[in-house]
């Protein structure tokens, strides 16, 4: 009986995540918004565009004039898919033997225009950490990853140093644009869901197989 009553509980939490017995975890991951920088201020910078990142990759803002703070910093739930062969980049300024796989992007471009805040030292700073993210969840799940330029020049917390990305965009460098880039190419066989869950100032990512 008791067995039978912890199966029963397991349950609603499945359907509260969307998942279901013919979709197969690959890998999951977590990180904390709260200690993203030892300043409090630069932490609220790189959390606020670690959401704000988050906010023009799930489309809820297509440009600064969409930004409503309150809205971009409240907990969510989001996922994209990924078929087969098919590639997301963190942004468009591409490899060349990217361009016909690409199939999607975080449709930003991290800067003043977009509306990313600054430390003082550049705008954008934190989407790093988003990137690092996901190449840390990606590799782990088996997928196909390129990220040509490591962070190994600053410390990304909760993520080992290995799986740190590079991450900029700059208007008319498309060149080095390319090589500080974030590439995921699925290599399975069957689709694949990125989901996202934001809440309690924790960012996780699951990479799901979905039959």
């Amino acid at each position: 009986m008791k067995k039978h009553l912890q199966t029963l509980a397991v349950i609603p939490l499945l359907l509260n995540l969307g998942y279901s017995g013919n979709q197969n975890l690959l890998a999951q991951k977590e990180i904390s918004l709260d200690n993203r920088y030892p300043d409090k201020f630069v932490n609220e910078v790189f959390k606020d565009n670690i959401l704000l990142n988050m906010a023009y990759l799930n489309g809820t803002v297509k440009s600064v004039k969409d930004i409503k703070w309150d809205e971009v910093t409240k907990p969510f739930k989001y996922e994209f898919k990924l078929d087969p062969s098919k590639t997301f980049a963190f942004h468009s300024d591409v490899e060349n033997k990217y361009q016909d796989s690409l199939v999607k992007t975080t449709n930003a471009h991290f800067n003043f225009t977009d509306g990313f805040k600054s430390d003082g030292y550049l705008f954008g700073d934190g989407v790093c950490h988003l990137a690092s993210l996901l190449n840390w969840v990606a590799k782990d799940a088996g997928l196909s990853v390129e990220a040509p330029t490591n962070h190994n020049f600053a410390n990304i917390p909760d993520i080992p140093k290995e799986y740190g990305v590079s991450i900029y965009n700059l208007p008319n460098s498309k060149g080095s644009n390319t090589l500080q880039n974030l590439y995921i190419t699925n290599n399975q066989f069957k689709t694949i869901a990125f989901r996202f869950e934001y809440q309690n100032n924790k960012l996780k990512v699951s990479v799901v197989e979905l039959n």
